[in-house]
């Protein structure tokens, strides 16, 4: 039960009385979430059988039906229930997310574990073939966009972001193969369950993820991505552009590891763009 979604459907219907119980709720959360049905009625200027009509009418058995429901809501963090005030112009909006972006940029270069990232490039470089998995939104983009680098270099690779075609492909995949997975959270379970089958096989992963996270442990090799995340909530997450700086790091490493390679395969492409779309070489040379 989401008791702030009920009472957001029910505010309409609320009598004065219980309006005034709605608004503690809504303005001092962590003052009701603690409270005594007496305290409660008391701040609210009400009787406590008012309390306890109004928790009826948000779905609940009984005052303390309630507060367990009420101490759940917490765990989802008071950001979600009392968003901080920001600026809403669009200049505003545009220099937060540009400065947001740079700051997750800077971070990164800063946080770099180059050991790792000349592991994973060693073996990206000399996989047979490349699995690149991911889950949700922000993860499954991660594992699109590794696709869309490396194959362009002439490696094999093919992307997946469905749990069970996860597990089918690390039930096939060979030692010569290369897993990596990318988990923002590092608390996919069927992530760290599939790099699970793959270490049985002895086929390598790795993975983009948090430092020390159940992923990050499941995996042979971890790059890891260790960022602070802001209070705004309508802010999309600036880690993903870490991310994706990521795989240009590693896409770039692993070109120079097979650049004959990568050279030949890159201007095969080029030269259809230029043949069937462009008739120049001066688009974008990533596409």
């Amino acid at each position: 039960m989401d008791i702030f979604a009920t009472l957001q459907h029910e505010k309409e219907r609320l009598s004065q009385s219980e309006s005034r119980i709605a608004d503690i709720l809504l303005n001092d959360f962590e003052f009701a979430v603690n409270a005594s049905i007496i305290e409660l009625a008391g701040k609210a200027d009400v009787s406590p059988p008012t309390v306890t009509r109004f928790c009826r009418r948000l779905g609940c058995e009984s005052f303390s039906d309630f507060k367990v429901q009420l101490a759940r809501t917490a765990y989802v963090g008071m950001r979600y229930l009392k968003p901080e005030p920001k600026s809403q112009e669009t200049g505003d909006v545009a220099q937060d997310i540009i400065t947001k972006a740079q700051n997750a940029l800077f971070l990164l270069h800063r946080s770099l574990d180059l050991a790792a990232l000349e592991q994973a490039a060693d073996r990206l470089a000399g996989a047979e073939m490349i699995y690149a998995f991911g889950s949700g939104g922000n993860s499954s983009m991660i594992a699109g966009e590794l696709q869309n680098r490396l194959f362009r270099l002439g490696l094999r690779i093919t992307a997946s972001s469905d749990h069970s075609m996860q597990l089918m492909l690390s039930a096939a995949a060979r030692q010569s193969d290369v897993i990596i997975g990318s988990s923002f959270s590092g608390r996919n379970a069927e992530l760290v369950r599939a790099f699970g089958l793959a270490r049985d096989a002895k086929v390598p992963t790795i993975a983009l993820t948090q430092t020390g996270s159940p992923v990050g442990r499941a995996a042979d090799i971890t790059v890891p991505v260790d960022l602070p995340e802001g209070n705004n909530i309508y802010r999309p997450t600036s880690t993903r552009i870490a991310y994706v700086a990521l795989v240009d790091i590693l896409a770039s490493l692993v070109a120079y590891r097979v650049q004959p390679q990568a050279t030949a395969t890159l201007r095969r492409i080029k030269q259809q763009l230029v043949a069937h779309r462009d008739g120049d070489d001066r688009q974008l040379l990533g596409d």
